[in-house]
């Protein structure tokens, strides 16, 4: 059986990327950045869904990108916006997906692994650069020049199979494959149950997401979100 990291971060995509990694016949080494996000929630959430998606293991990394700081998700004098914002939007973390991704190298050399799954998307997405398809591709080539694995002749193969999927077909293809929505958190401004703002992006592409699926929302919201 061929072994892949999936960078699993608790929520909707992430969870539907690592049934779709299983479905194909992967061992999955499930791998969760602690990088002092607001929404801490979503790393209780991973374990969850790690363990419902038979994940073969599951390891969180620390490390606090909130030195840097210059983003509503890592920096708390900043709000999280409540409404769709022009251009690329303050819950960007820069350079996030460049870090995990390198995290995730390292893991794969460490256990031999072939692949590494992301769950970005570029559809129903913020306007991220780092979720873009040619970034991956980038990616995947810097990864492999860089690794002892690629050098001898192993090369590691990024993938981000949901990457150009709107949230619509995400939650489809999630839901077919047995995802539990319900252990997911996706929002931005989750309380300490776990329990939705309704309001932030996330929480907006979530629900235009089972909207457009016609599959049932489960997700919990805070009192008075309606």
């Amino acid at each position: 059986m061929k072994s892949a990291i999936v960078l699993l971060s608790g929520g909707l995509d992430s969870a539907t990327v690592l049934a779709i990694a299983r479905a194909e016949g992967w061992r999955c080494h499930a791998l969760t950045l602690d990088y002092g996000q607001r929404h801490r929630v979503e790393i209780e959430a991973a374990a969850r869904v790690a363990k419902a998606g038979g994940a073969f293991e599951h390891r969180v990394v620390h490390l606090d990108l909130g030195v840097f700081g210059g983003s509503a998700l890592t920096d708390k004098s900043i709000d999280v916006p409540r409404a769709p914002s022009a251009g690329i939007p303050i819950t960007y973390v820069p350079a996030r997906n460049t870090i995990f991704l390198s995290l995730a190298l390292a893991f794969a050399e460490v256990v031999s692994a072939d692949a590494i799954f992301t769950g970005a998307n570029a559809v129903d997405y913020s306007g991220y650069p780092d979720c873009r398809p040619e970034f991956f591709d980038a990616f995947a080539a810097l990864a492999n020049l860089a690794t002892r694995r690629a050098v001898e002749g192993a090369p590691i193969e990024i993938r981000s199979p949901i990457v150009r999927m709107t949230k619509g077909e995400i939650v489809q293809r999630g839901h077919a494959l047995g995802v539990d929505f319900a252990q997911t958190v996706s929002c931005y401004n989750a309380d300490g149950e776990g329990r939705a703002c309704g309001e932030c992006d996330s929480c907006r592409f979530r629900r235009e997401g089972f909207a457009a699926s016609g599959i049932a929302d489960p997700t919990r919201y805070q009192p008075g979100v309606s």
